[in-house]
């Protein structure tokens, strides 16, 4: 996390290929099983799967214990492994007009058969976004840099077996 700027990431590396990762991270469905904050997530709008433009929603309890809401969310980036760079699945939350911040995924191999998997999130550069980070940022920026690293945990967990 940054003091001043309004991003955070975690990296953990996980023993299984970049195509496991993906697989698993682009499953918005499964984020209840490894997020301590989005207990369940589903597509909507007619979308299916992970692309760009795909909407889903993801169902929030902030901080583990409340308020409770749904979260709108648009994939903004979905390019799996497999090309020139890392994998990148990334997507805003917010409405059609108002995106609040946004929240991704990178994946790249870490030369030994498995994957070097980073969470990132990143505030908008709006205004009343800069004026909440200078205010509150430090906390909520930790909070969200330990629920990455308990969400990548899991996953790890998961995908190691």
């Amino acid at each position: 996390m940054s003091i001043g700027q309004p991003t955070g990431s975690v990296t953990v590396t996980i023993a299984a290929p970049p195509e496991q990762v993906w697989d698993l991270v682009t499953d918005v469905t499964r984020i209840g099983e490894f997020s301590p904050e989005t207990f369940e997530g589903k597509w909507t709008r007619g979308s299916t799967g992970p692309e760009v433009g795909a909407h889903f929603a993801g169902h929030v309890k902030r901080n583990g214990v409340g308020p409770t809401y749904w979260s709108p969310c648009k994939v903004t980036v979905c390019d799996p492994p497999g090309g020139d760079g890392p994998a990148v699945f990334e997507f805003s939350v917010g409405t059609d007009s108002v995106q609040l911040n946004n929240w991704g995924y990178r994946i790249e191999p870490d030369g030994a058969g498995g994957s070097r998997v980073t969470e990132y999130f990143r505030l908008e550069a709006a205004l009343p976004m800069r004026v909440y980070w200078l205010l509150l940022g430090w906390a909520r920026g930790k909070t969200n840099e330990k629920g990455m690293r308990t969400t990548l945990e899991r996953m790890k967990a998961v995908l190691e077996k």
